[in-house]
């Protein structure tokens, strides 16, 4: 057997990938790895409390390690952290790391440049599926997420908050990817297959943040488009019960 750590969001894409790489067993995932902003103690990007991500490693049973990251790295600050964290990984004499991306091949070629560099190898199980077909498998599988960021200018506050539905789906304007792989949105995920027990929160503060934009798409941290204007974002936080 592989022997694996999973990148791990705390979003659907990441439980959905999860989902099929425990039930292939072709992989032994030994740990989930998450970036964490360092500033405010939430996972990066989608601002969920490092406590939330917590109890889901504990109800998935996995053990968690995280990326810790400050508020806005520059690529090559990210760089480093990655390379120094990844070493690690592989001198524990583990040789793959597993993502839930789907089509952004920067993205991919990006993953698989560094991981080489220490001696490691990618795996994708959701790479090139139909987006619209995964989320409706994921909701099919029993999976519930809810809606925790959106970029401001293609999805309004009224979206932060939510729980993904099949209703939901209906509402989400065209231009939106049905898995928000543009970082159209980013999810949390608190119950499904993969979990022991659901994970209890309550609906926090709704708040809206602007980013400096990245100059160039090398330094976007994973922007699929770079942007000469700052960047909003709608924020829905999450409190542990």
């Amino acid at each position: 057997m592989k022997q694996a750590i999973f990148n791990w969001s705390g979003g659907k894409d990441s439980a959905l990938a999860l989902h099929y790489t425990l039930q292939n067993k072709e992989f032994n995932i030994q740990k989930l790895l998450t970036s964490v902003n360092d500033t405010y103690d939430r996972i990066s990007m989608h601002g969920v409390r490092t406590s939330l991500l917590k109890q889901q490693a504990k109800i998935i049973g996995i053990p968690l390690q995280e990326l810790r990251l400050p508020e806005q790295p520059s690529m090559e600050d990210y760089n480093k952290l990655l390379s120094k964290t990844m070493t690690g990984i592989k001198n524990e004499g583990i040789d793959y790391s597993i993502f839930g991306d789907i089509f952004l091949e920067d993205l991919k070629n990006y993953r698989e440049q560094q991981l080489a560099k220490v001696g490691m190898k990618g795996h994708f199980p959701l790479w090139k599926r139909n987006t619209k077909e995964l989320i409706h498998e994921f909701l099919d599988l029993g999976f519930k997420t809810i809606v925790v960021c959106t970029k401001a200018e293609l999805l309004g506050k009224d979206f932060v908050g939510e729980t993904i539905t099949k209703d939901f789906l209906k509402e989400l304007p065209t231009t939106v990817d049905p898995c928000g792989e543009n970082g159209e949105f980013h999810t949390f995920v608190y119950d499904g297959p993969i979990f022991k027990e659901p994970i209890n929160f309550t609906i926090g503060e709704k708040i809206h943040r602007t980013y400096e934009a990245p100059k160039k798409k090398e330094d976007a941290c994973f922007a699929s488009e770079p942007s000469v204007k700052p960047m909003g974002f709608h924020f829905c936080d999450l409190l542990p019960r």
